[in-house]
């Protein structure tokens, strides 16, 4: 079970609403420690309501140079995106124009995302409500989600390399 912390509750002010993130990762195996994944989405509760905040969460990502769906970017090789993620000490900070979050993330996650060097990031135009900051969501309301062909052909999918603090 995972549980999503919130990265705003100015849902009053932002057409975005209360927007949250989750972290999960494939399953370990004997040849690796899984891929890690990270997604943003809101709950859909924005001041102009849900519609009106998949226009703006698709606007913010166009600004970025992101498209929805079409494409997998890797920001080791597309350069000019704005957006990085340093993970130290079972915290994922995630970093992009509109939003900057800290995120708790278990021992198994930051182990994968040591290994890979990378994090599969997906940023989810499509509102998801039943997913509440601070209640756990079971794995199978997680998978139901993030497999749905729907959700999936409403992200911007983007391979986010690993920074670490150096000593």
């Amino acid at each position: 079970m995972t549980t999503p912390p919130v990265l705003s509750e100015a849902r009053s002010v932002s057409p975005l609403g209360t927007l949250t993130v989750i972290p999960w990762s494939s399953e370990v195996t004997e040849d690796s420690a899984g891929t890690p994944f990270l997604m943003a989405y809101s709950l859909g509760d924005g001041r102009d309501g849900p519609e009106a905040g998949q226009q703006a969460m698709r606007a913010a990502l166009e600004s970025m140079g992101l498209s929805v769906g079409d494409r997998l970017f890797d920001l080791e090789q597309d350069a000019g995106i704005s957006a990085s993620l340093l993970v130290e000490a079972g915290t994922a900070v995630l970093t992009l124009p509109f939003l900057k979050v800290q995120c708790p993330v278990p021992a198994e996650w930051q182990a994968a995302a040591r290994e890979t060097g990378k994090v599969y990031f997906l940023c989810s135009v499509r509102p998801w409500a039943e997913a509440v900051p601070g209640q756990p969501v079971d794995e199978d309301r997680l998978r139901a989600f993030v497999s749905d062909e729907g959700t999936l052909a409403e992200c911007a999918h983007v391979m986010l390399p690993v920074r670490r603090v150096k000593v």
